[in-house]
């Protein structure tokens, strides 16, 4: 049995007009998982992610975090600096600032090549990262033998640090929009969604405000889904636990 890599993917939301929206990224549609997909930034935990959750100045930023959380929560937040451009963590306690994040754009690439670390990045800015500010929202396990690759990820929720602005890379990733859950599903958004993208938009769909919806993460207990996919006279179905919060045991697995 393929053992599934440890990942992490990040729901970033900020209140619009009309409600609150969620940041989206359009996968190259050569990619080998997910080509073409629209998902949320987010990628696999390496190394460096488990190294840096050892450090004891980033331990006390989370008290009580197990190391294997933090990693979890520090792969987080450097794929989303990949990924979206945003910088989630503190210089002498306050939220890094926006303008110098702005001017980020060379060390964004590097550290996603490889090339510089994200530990030596903070060093180099005097930043300490937020893991503290992520919100668990869900946790899933590709089944086996759907996909070539599957993954162990947890799903985190996060608030657009003030005047910090998204914008996808143009490598992996050529497109992005902000777009609430219900338009989202509603096939306003440029790209095609993959099935736990949607059924997490759905669970999305429960809240009013950002604000809201940590609120209700907050409150809830996480499930592990693992779903068990199955082919019936009607397609493919999945289910997942009744009790993981998507509103029902038994969906199309193909939409």
């Amino acid at each position: 049995m393929t053992e599934p890599r440890p990942a992490a993917t990040v729901l970033l939301l900020r209140d619009g007009s009309a409600g609150f929206e969620v940041f989206m990224v359009r996968r190259h549609h050569l990619m080998g998982f997910a080509g073409g997909a629209l998902v949320f930034p987010g990628g696999r935990i390496d190394e460096t992610d488990r190294r840096l959750a050892q450090r004891p100045d980033i331990r006390a930023v989370l008290p009580g975090a197990d190391e294997t959380d933090l990693a979890f929560r520090l792969g987080a937040l450097r794929e989303t600096f990949e990924e979206s451009g945003l910088l989630i963590a503190r210089r002498a306690g306050r939220l890094a600032d926006a303008a110098r994040v702005q001017t980020m754009r060379q060390a964004r690439a590097d550290v996603a090549k490889g090339t510089l670390s994200f530990a030596d990045l903070l060093t180099r800015e005097g930043l300490t990262p937020a893991p503290d500010l992520l919100m668990a929202f869900a946790h899933w396990i590709t089944p086996q033998g759907i996909f070539p690759k599957r993954y162990d990820t947890m799903f985190f929720l996060a608030l657009v640090p003030a005047g910090q602005i998204a914008v996808h890379d143009g490598e992996e990733l050529v497109d992005s929009c902000w777009i609430s859950p219900r338009r989202a599903l509603a096939g306003e958004a440029p790209g095609k969604l993959e099935f736990v993208t949607r059924r997490n938009l759905e669970k999305l769909c429960g809240a009013g405000t950002a604000a809201e919806a940590f609120e209700r993460a907050r409150a809830s207990r996480i499930i592990t889904v693992l779903p068990v996919v199955e082919d019936t006279p009607e397609g493919r179905r999945a289910c997942l636990p009744a009790d993981a919060g998507y509103g029902g045991p038994v969906f199309d697995f193909d939409r």
